[in-house]
């Protein structure tokens, strides 16, 4: 896939569930917050939020498992149902619209680097940020952060 190509295909490790997002993401995420490092058993991490209409399954069907989250909102995570693996979540605060797209599930992850480090308060101290990297030490707000095309699509899914 070229890097000029607005698609981004993936899916789980056993490859049962397959996906694509058709366009580019609204925004990038690396959550370095004590819940999702718990979550993920990592670091931090990685989403890609996307519309939910904007994802297509191209095989499979994930299984949608509803979890707790740090907003005390929930969340409903979309899990391959024969790996388990987490391909998205859709969070309690922007309901189905909107798709956190965990961005290692995607065949080609590096061409969704982080827009913006969050929670970099609690992130792990040998964790290094690139120089110049955004990175607030919590949450942001969207209207000072987002660029202007991506906060009319998200206004446009939230309706």
């Amino acid at each position: 896939m070229s890097q000029t190509t607005q698609t981004f295909d993936g899916g789980c490790t056993c490859r049962a569930v397959r996906y694509r997002m058709t366009s580019k993401p609204m925004f990038v995420h690396c959550c370095h917050c004590r819940w999702c490092q718990r979550e993920t058993g990592a670091s931090f991490a990685l989403n890609a939020l996307i519309e939910a209409t904007r994802i297509e399954l191209l095989q499979g069907q994930p299984e949608v498992v509803l979890t707790p989250s740090n907003s005390g909102k929930g969340q409903k995570v979309a899990r391959c149902p024969t790996c388990r693996i987490a391909l998205w979540s859709n969070y309690g605060g922007a309901g189905d619209v909107i798709r956190f797209v965990r961005v290692g599930t995607l065949d080609e992850p590096d061409r969704c680097p982080p827009d913006i480090h969050i929670f970099t308060s609690s992130k792990q101290p040998w964790v290094v940020l690139p120089p110049g990297a955004r990175a607030v030490p919590e949450y942001y707000s969207s209207k000072d952060v987002w660029p202007a095309e991506s906060l009319a699509r998200r206004a446009a899914a939230l309706g």
